[in-house]
């Protein structure tokens, strides 16, 4: 018999389909943005989520999925977030958690990040710089980008671009270590 997972936070996807892979892989609720455009409806519903339950945001990776994320998460600081690789939510030209197996769904819901707003406060000038990017060659380097994408994985954060991905190490309150631990464990790159 297959372990069930619960996730007691609101799930936030993009429309049906992803509805659909999440719950084939998880039990649990989720809201539809149904795109970029999202209604004033849904807004209300997922505010008065965030204020009960939570929120995980997890959008297609691609560039639409972004933009969705950014805007979520200017309305909804706290929210947690769970990112898929491209390769896992590939079929095909179509890029989407719909096409994604539920394990790979499962692995990005387990390894959630959320935000870490008290840490510049307990330890300033503890955040990662582009110095630290360029050293682990990470921004400007031959095979930089294939390092990030590795590393988000690892990390659960997801690939971005250099100066988004140093974003979110800050934003997510991921340690040095881990960064250290995780860079050690792909060094074949």
């Amino acid at each position: 018999m297959e372990t069930v997972y619960h996730i007691d936070e609101f799930i936030v996807v993009e429309g049906r389909d992803d509805t659909a892979a999440v719950l084939a892989a998880v039990d649990a609720l989720t809201i539809e943005t149904h795109g970029y455009g999202i209604r004033q409806e849904t807004w209300q519903v997922l505010e008065s989520a965030y204020e009960t339950k939570g929120l995980i945001i997890f959008t297609d990776p691609d560039p639409a999925g972004e933009r969705i994320r950014r805007r979520l998460t200017e309305r909804f600081p706290k929210a947690k977030h769970a990112f898929l690789e491209m390769d896992d939510a590939k079929k095909g030209d179509d890029i989407g958690i719909e096409n994604a197996s539920p394990d790979d769904i499962r692995r990005a819901l387990v390894t959630l990040r959320g935000p870490v707003e008290e840490a510049y406060d307990k330890n300033p000038g503890s955040g990662f710089t582009m110095a630290d990017m360029d050293t682990w060659g990470l921004n400007g380097s031959f095979g930089a980008s294939k390092r990030r994408r590795a590393l988000g994985k690892e990390l659960g954060v997801g690939f971005a671009d250099a100066k988004t991905f140093l974003k979110r190490l800050n934003h997510f309150g991921v340690s040095r270590e881990e960064v250290e631990e995780a860079l050690g464990s792909i060094t074949s790159l």
